[in-house]
């Protein structure tokens, strides 16, 4: 059931142009992007494989999750700069290896080759490892490429909060759980464990972005909680729709190959409650989402709400 919004609430989402902020928040966090890898040694193939992978495009969700957080906490983004740039390294890394012939065996990543088909398997692994390793050097060292950065207890906090949700505790130790079961002669017949397995590989790593966010905005416990719970939604939304797309996208649309779940026996959430039942769940889920945040002035959470709306709708 579609929660019902106030006539003020749908005025004000209607007149905020998402499009626009979607597209000025990834052209910002490509900048910086771009800054880290130009202060790399351009001629060695690691730091090309690393820039063909990371400059590839994509969506940014995670950065900008970050800088909407902080925004949404009343302080000016560019202090989420350094962590929301270390997500998105991060997050590349984990795509990295996801497409490795020893994993999801993918060919086409963002709409080009994936790293191990451009560089060849060993150069994807040292590129997807050199990208997480400099993701916290990024984190801990912000003032060599950032003029605004949080101070060094608030860096630390930061680097513990999302080396726990990349690390073994986190989206890592998902992808081990999503593999073991791949790999068994059984399938998941509790919904609490599909959902365990998603909030650990993806929405831990959506979490830590918002939560991030909004640490680096020197938020308060009642302001992180709610943007929490939020982002634990969005996220669990966020790979439901992830895994209706491998059944129904479109492949031009989505930049890399539908249908591998089937192929590689995963559980997701079509195959274990059908397609119709998971849009349903989503829509909940998302309602759930918003509903966190009426704590929040309303007109500094149109960008996380917009972002809600378009992880439901969204068609890669």
């Amino acid at each position: 059931m579609t929660r019902a919004t106030s006539p003020k609430s749908r005025s004000t989402m209607d007149n905020f142009d998402f499009k626009a902020y979607l597209k000025a928040r990834q052209t910002l966090v490509n900048e910086r992007l771009g800054a880290i890898l130009g202060s790399l040694d351009p001629r060695r193939e690691l730091t090309c494989a690393m820039g063909h992978s990371l400059m590839a495009g994509g969506k940014r969700l995670r950065p900008i999750l970050c800088l909407a957080a902080c925004e949404a906490c009343s302080a000016p983004l560019e202090p989420a700069l350094p962590a929301a740039c270390a997500l998105e390294m991060i997050h590349t890394y984990s795509l990295v290896h996801d497409d490795l012939p020893a994993m999801d065996n993918d060919d086409l990543r963002r709409g080009i080759p994936t790293c191990h088909r451009a560089f060849g398997e060993s150069t994807a692994i040292l590129a997807g490892d050199g990208l997480l390793t400099h993701a916290f050097q990024i984190l801990s060292r912000p003032e060599n490429l950032f003029k605004v950065f949080p101070d060094p207890g608030v860096r630390l906090e930061l680097v513990a909060i999302i080396s726990d949700a990349a690390g073994i505790n986190g989206m890592v130790e998902g992808q081990m759980l999503d593999m073991l079961l791949q790999n068994a002669d059984e399938t998941v017949t509790s919904l609490e464990l599909l959902t365990q397995i998603h909030t650990l590989k993806t929405g831990g790593m959506i979490r830590a972005s918002v939560v991030a966010g909004a640490v680096s905005a020197g938020a308060d416990n009642a302001m992180i909680e709610s943007l929490a719970v939020y982002a634990e939604k969005i996220g669990l939304a966020f790979q439901i729709v992830d895994d209706i797309l491998d059944v129904e996208g479109d492949p031009t649309v989505m930049g890399k190959t539908a249908g591998s779940d089937v192929d590689n026996r995963k559980m997701t959430f079509p195959s274990f409650m059908g397609l119709e039942a998971s849009r349903k769940y989503a829509q909940e889920i998302i309602n759930e989402a918003v509903k966190a945040l009426d704590l929040f002035d309303e007109k500094k959470t149109l960008p996380l709400k917009a972002i809600a709306a378009y992880i439901l709708q969204r068609k890669r």
